[in-house]
């Protein structure tokens, strides 16, 4: 009855089986890429079948294969089977999850996921939550119930308000991700407010500069940032610490934790997120580590009310679900969204299958490849390691004889992608131009960081 799903589900698992063979980057040129997606769209329309098949052929032309077991580049986990199969159902039921009168399994699931999230992750179960699309909303969701609390607590209600003429808001950073700053761009805080504080060497936040910082002005209100796995290097700030001296100046303290935050589910990497839960909010996202689907953030907030109450707004033709004995959790008022995908299914599914000792293992187990990787990377001749892995995230660089190691290890790095044996991407850190190397996909495996290594070893022969 069918066909058009049919033939997309064989499409879907032909891809997976061969995606662990495929040059990783197998993308055509873009003027190549654009001749064969730029169709003329046609009066009557075209057979769904033959949209498919050529959508699959086409499309997939111009793929970065990012769940590939050697894709080493961004933080990027794959996707688990039983992820994208409950990806399927819930385009298949197309559910609205903003409400749950429209979706009441859809709100179920998330109460459910949620709940399991909070007690993985180790985060207090009063927390609320929300399923957004990623951690950037997260970090939005995240930081408007912060703004909402520390104006509040000056007699500024700025949902009511609005920001002019509201007391300015600090927001007080040690290593922070560029999503912050857009999020505070997307509340209307701005990015001035931002004030950096001193780091250590290990590139955590100094506890003891973040208190120096927070007593200069005392009666502002103030969000404090700490990162759980800090791009680079994977470094966690002292949140016992951090968090105690914050609350002692009244301020909110607000956590990146988009994969590292999940080291929380293994016994081996708890100890790193030890004082986590003191934080009042926490973002995350389940497409990293967890390895589900894209479009799957997750936000976290100790004050309730504050979260609910910067999200949720009221309209006339919303259901009354929750006039019912038992209520029910509406979507919309733990999040930016009203219409939405059921995103819940998917991450629901995913921790059934995997359960606590299958998300440790994954995690575990990604932290040992990049372990591994870095280490025989660092006894190749020229490659200098410039920062092992505490958890999945290392940074090498490649030394060029002429003394210009920044040109040579972009050039390395090109070099490698070229092969389609492994991806890896480059960064800026310590003023350096290194390669980056995240390694956060259930795929990749001991073959894959032999054939990296490899691939490294034939790009230095080519250039040195």
């Amino acid at each position: 009855m069918y066909p058009e799903l049919e033939r997309a589900a064989q499409l879907a698992t032909q891809y997976l089986q061969k995606v662990d063979d495929c040059r990783v980057d197998d993308a055509l040129e873009p003027e190549k890429l654009r001749d064969r997606l730029t169709k003329k769209l046609t009066t009557e329309g075209i057979p769904s079948q033959q949209v498919i098949e050529e959508l699959f052929d086409d499309a997939g032309a111009g793929l970065l294969n990012t769940s590939s077991g050697r894709f080493f580049g961004w933080v990027i986990g794959g996707a688990l089977p039983v992820a994208i199969a409950a990806e399927w159902l819930t385009a298949a039921w197309d559910q609205n999850a903003g409400a749950s009168a429209v979706a009441p399994s859809a709100a179920i699931v998330e109460e459910v996921a949620g709940q399991w999230l909070k007690d993985i992750l180790r985060l207090p179960q009063s927390a609320s939550f929300g399923f957004v699309t990623g951690c950037q909303m997260a970090h939005f969701t995240a930081l408007a119930a912060a703004r909402y609390r520390v104006l509040r607590n000056k007699g500024w209600e700025v949902e009511v308000q609005g920001l002019s003429g509201s007391p300015p808001i600090r927001v007080l950073v040690g290593e922070h991700h560029e999503t912050i700053l857009r999020a505070l761009r997307q509340l209307g805080i701005g990015t001035n407010a931002v004030v950096q504080v001193a780091k250590k060497d290990d590139g955590t936040i100094d506890v003891d500069a973040l208190k120096s910082e927070l007593a200069k002005v005392t009666a502002a209100p103030t969000i404090v940032s700490l990162a759980a796995g800090d791009l680079n290097r994977g470094a966690f700030d002292d949140f016992d610490a951090a968090c105690d001296v914050a609350h002692d100046y009244g301020a909110w303290v607000h956590v990146d934790g988009a994969f590292g935050l999940w080291v929380a589910a293994s016994e081996r990497f708890r100890h790193l997120v030890n004082g986590v839960d003191k934080a009042d909010s926490w973002a995350t996202d389940a497409h990293k580590w967890l390895n589900v689907t894209h479009d799957s953030g997750l936000v976290f907030v100790a004050d309730q009310d504050a979260h609910r109450s910067s999200m949720t707004i009221p309209a006339a033709y919303i259901p009354a679900a929750n006039k019912v004995e038992t209520p029910l959790r509406d979507q919309y008022e733990w999040g930016p969204e009203w219409s939405r995908r059921a995103r819940g299914f998917a991450v629901y599914a995913t921790l059934r299958a995997l359960g606590r000792r299958g998300v440790a293992e994954i995690v575990e187990r990604c932290c040992a490849h990049a372990s591994d990787l870095v280490r025989q990377l660092g006894q190749l001749s020229r490659v200098e390691v410039v920062a092992t892995p505490i958890i999945n995230q290392g940074l090498v660089r490649f030394l060029s004889p002429s003394g210009d190691h920044d040109t040579h290890t972009q050039r390395v790095i090109e070099s490698i992608n070229a092969t389609g044996e492994a991806w890896f991407g480059p960064t800026r850190y310590d003023d350096k131009t290194v390669m980056r190397i995240s390694v956060c996909n259930y795929r990749t495996t001991e073959h894959d960081i032999e054939r990296a290594v490899n691939a490294v070893k034939t790009a230095l022969d080519r250039l040195n």
